[in-house]
């Protein structure tokens, strides 16, 4: 009994270790996991206070006092309207127009009155402008990330195992018999697992929206839109990463290659903004950044779809890359030994 068990091991090793592509995602991708968390999360110290600016920080600002203190994070902001949307929801602590000799407050804010006597401190005849608005909790911030989140995972790796098991277990062999063509298989495969996702993940947003009472603003249609375009964009991603492999083990590796750099730069657990901006210019090429963005914007400001009209267009056309990428690639069966 032991021997055959022993056998059994040996051969299943040999196996992985053979597979040079799954054996070099396994070595390398961890390092680049960890490289990629250095990177993103270096810095100086935590960050206390955020203060939001009007204008170019750079050009405006170097010379105040209050730039020189730290633990404190300065954000630019071009669009006053914006800036005051944030402050409003309690995104930044303060804004300040160092140009116009002006600040901004909300009342309700806690870490506002702290950053507003630190700027006092320095700049006693600063002109003060008070507002009021509704904190966001981190929990109606989050629950869209962890949502997306959700799906992504469950598009990707339930989408893309399975395909590449239909192709090691000739089941694509014996559909390639049929008049079934490849788009036609992918799309029945979208539809399938669009059908599975949004009716869970709907579910699931409606059960936690009556127990904790999300913060929404925007409609609720525009919100499972939203949801419903993201869905089909990262299927058709999983049908791409399972086009022609025949190694789950490869196939584990690409998903995992493709999930968790989406995970960390598409803004589920934490915001983007004031990170460099080259991560920013990178997450445009994620689909899970434009459904999340879209998603927040209409949850929490209140948007409509045509306000996130560039997320949707992003969404189709990584949609339409997707699936047409992953048709002219796709393959029934493996190659031939």
């Amino acid at each position: 009994m032991f021997k055959r068990f022993l056998a059994v091991l040996i051969a299943r090793n040999y196996e992985f270790f053979r597979d040079r592509a799954a054996l070099g995602w396994n070595l390398i991708f961890p390092v680049l996991l960890v490289v990629g968390f250095a990177f993103i999360f270096s810095g100086d110290g935590k960050t206390l206070y955020k203060i939001g600016v009007l204008s170019d920080i750079s050009q405006t600002s170097n010379n105040h006092k209050l730039m020189e203190l730290k633990h404190i994070e300065f954000v630019s902001y071009d669009e006053k309207s914006i800036a005051m949307n944030k402050l409003r929801q309690h995104k930044i602590d303060l804004l300040v127009d160092f140009n116009g000799e002006t600040y901004w407050v909300n009342q309700s804010s806690n870490s506002g009155y702290i950053a507003e006597q630190l700027l006092l401190a320095s700049s006693p005849n600063f002109q003060r402008m008070a507002i009021e608005g509704k904190e966001i909790r981190y929990l109606d911030w989050v629950v869209p990330g962890i949502l997306g989140m959700n799906m992504m995972f469950s598009c990707l790796f339930g989408v893309g195992y399975v395909i590449v098991r239909y192709r090691k277990n000739s089941v694509l062999k014996r559909l390639h018999a049929t008049p079934l063509r490849p788009i036609e298989f992918l799309t029945a495969q979208v539809c399938s697992r669009l059908l599975i996702v949004m009716t869970l993940s709907t579910g699931i947003f409606i059960g936690c929206n009556w127990i904790f009472d999300f913060y929404i603003l925007g409609s609720l249609i525009d919100l499972f839109i939203i949801a419903l375009l993201g869905t089909v964009s990262l299927i058709s991603l999983g049908l791409l990463i399972a086009a022609r492999s025949e190694s789950e083990e490869f196939t584990g590796g690409m998903l995992n290659v493709a999930s968790w750099p989406m995970m960390m730069l598409s803004g589920v657990w934490f915001s983007l903004e004031g990170s460099p901006e080259f991560i920013q210019t990178l997450a445009q090429f994620i689909p899970l950044t434009h459904m999340l963005e879209a998603a927040r914007a209409v949850m929490l400001d209140g948007a409509s779809l045509w306000q996130v009209k560039s997320h949707i267009i992003a969404l189709l056309i990584m949609t339409a890359t997707f699936l047409m990428s992953g048709s002219l690639l796709f393959r029934w069966q493996g190659q031939a030994r």
